[in-house]
């Protein structure tokens, strides 16, 4: 069974979890301010693993960004995701204000839009929204 805990991802179990998927290495400074700066951490357990992680960034008010879903891929396709998906999605639909909407953006990796699809998310371009854009800011 799959439990989650709110707000105590540590440094050490962000930085693991990161690895497990090879994604990018971090500075610790840098990974440490992301934590801090995040509206919500989630941790996800089986047992005493954590095996999954999320973060909610954003103004809270008008957009809100999920961030670092991460499952170890070991436990992918177990149901691990989708419990943190409906934790992230609850948190913000719980902190907008009444009689407004917030937009919930994110980037996925290619190949997995079908995951999140089922969460409501569209792709984009579509007829009315241009395409999602980034640029890395380099050291």
């Amino acid at each position: 069974m799959v439990t989650l805990s709110e707000n105590s991802l540590d440094l050490e179990t962000y930085l693991s979890l990161r690895a497990s998927v090879g994604w990018k290495l971090l500075k610790e400074s840098q990974a440490e301010r992301a934590l801090k700066n995040s509206l919500l951490t989630l941790t996800a357990y089986i047992g005493d693993e954590p095996v999954g992680m999320g973060r909610i960034v954003g103004d809270g008010a008008v957009i809100c960004y999920i961030q670092d879903l991460v499952v170890k891929p070991e436990y992918q396709k177990h149901g691990v995701g989708r419990v943190i998906m409906e934790r992230l999605i609850g948190f913000v639909t719980d902190i907008k204000d009444a009689d407004t909407e917030i937009m919930m953006c994110l980037m996925c990796a290619k190949g997995r839009e079908h995951f999140y699809e089922k969460f409501g998310f569209i792709g984009r371009p579509t007829e009315d929204l241009g395409p999602g854009m980034i640029q890395y800011i380099r050291y």
